[in-house]
């Protein structure tokens, strides 16, 4: 009679998502994620290869997440302006809520730990069609990039305590969506 599973990729995941959350990158190892769910480290290689593996499935989970929230946050706007201020404002509120995660989608990697490029597409998506809407087709995808690494910077900028210089912060996240939005906005005749 086989022995019945005690765990699942799913289950993994999911505490492997908490653990890199409370105790960092550095704490995330297959013994903490086994504890967390409850079997011997030896049962997670049943449906994770190695730590890599594992890095890299937690890294597409945040991205999928990420990508899931932003294209929620898009669904609620009718216009580009709009959509733009809701995208980023999902952004942020995502990187406050999963800090580790963000960090590890969008710090430099090993290849053996990177989400795969289809999860990175399917999570650029709605950026890239509000970047289309807002900037032109011809120009989505400078325009998306232009605004991921605004807000990536402001945003890591700000989870690093790096503001110092007084200020209201939020007032200069809206200030960056306004004026980013205006900046990239696609003008009739407008040179590019």
């Amino acid at each position: 009679m086989p022995t019945p599973e005690r765990t699942s990729r799913e289950a993994i995941l999911a505490a492997g998502r908490k653990l890199l959350e409370v105790d960092g990158l550095a704490g995330l190892t297959m013994q903490a994620v086994a504890d967390r769910v409850g079997v011997k480290a030896p049962s997670l290689y049943k449906r994770v290869r190695n730590r890599d593996e594992l890095v890299r499935l937690i890294a597409e989970s945040t991205i999928n997440d990420l990508g899931e929230q932003l294209r929620m946050a898009a669904e609620e706007q009718s216009d580009a302006p709009a959509r733009v201020a809701a995208l980023a404002v999902a952004f942020r509120a995502f990187a406050h809520r999963f800090p580790a995660g963000f960090h590890l989608i969008f710090a430099p990697g090993s290849a053996n730990t990177r989400p795969s490029h289809e999860a990175i597409v399917a999570s650029s998506a709605p950026m890239l069609e509000v970047a289309a809407a807002l900037a032109g087709p011809e120009r989505a995808l400078d325009a998306a990039r232009t605004l991921t690494a605004w807000a990536n910077g402001f945003i890591s900028m700000e989870l690093a305590g790096a503001f110092n210089l007084g200020g209201d912060v939020d007032e200069a996240f809206t200030f960056g969506i306004r004026t980013l939005t205006s900046a990239l906005h696609a003008r009739e005749g407008a040179p590019m």
